[in-house]
């Protein structure tokens, strides 16, 4: 695991080196959760530029109220709901970005297609309410501790864990029912 302690060190007095440290560690993790949530890869790649250049530009306020990482992710997660948002007002319905990113899905290499099973399971995820569609993803893809969860999305432990929850019954009755 990186020392964040250290990162702060080098952002502080080499911005420009801490900033491709911060880059090298967390490009990959973020990435993936970006494209877990709007499924396109260019769509991901795009977020993800903006994700690191709000970084950029706004390490020097960082207050150290919690971890780089989780920082990271709040902001990962409120520019993907910024996108999602922007594709809601362009599309007549909530339903209808639901099945765009299915089809989305099914286009893109993203998962095996071999694998019927998978392909239910991101589907599952993908109809899920967008807070339970977060947290399952931070939860069981990022493997983030629900106290980090609820840092990056402002609200309580109690909360997370029934989001979490009833997501898992949601992703369980997809797949078994259809």
């Amino acid at each position: 695991m990186i020392d964040e302690h250290k990162i702060r060190e080098i952002c502080s007095s080499d911005p420009e080196k801490g900033f491709r440290i911060l880059m090298e560690n967390f490009q990959e993790p973020i990435y993936y959760y970006i494209r877990r949530m709007v499924v396109s890869h260019e769509d991901a790649e795009d977020i993800l530029q903006e994700v690191f250049i709000r970084v950029f530009r706004h390490l020097d306020s960082f207050r150290n109220e919690s971890s780089l990482s989780t920082w990271i992710y709040r902001i990962a997660t409120n520019e993907c709901i910024r996108f999602l948002n922007t594709r809601r007002e362009e599309v007549v319905s909530a339903e209808e970005v639901q099945e765009d990113l299915i089809a989305k899905l099914k286009a893109s290499d993203y998962v095996d297609y071999e694998n019927e099973l998978a392909v239910r399971f991101q589907e599952a995820i993908l109809n899920l309410p967008e807070k339970q569609k977060i947290v399952f993803n931070l939860r069981y893809y990022d493997e983030l501790e629900y106290t980090e969860i609820a840092q990056i999305l402002d609200c309580t432990v109690v909360t997370l864990k029934v989001n979490y929850h009833y997501a898992k019954e949601k992703i369980k009755e997809y797949i078994l029912n259809g």
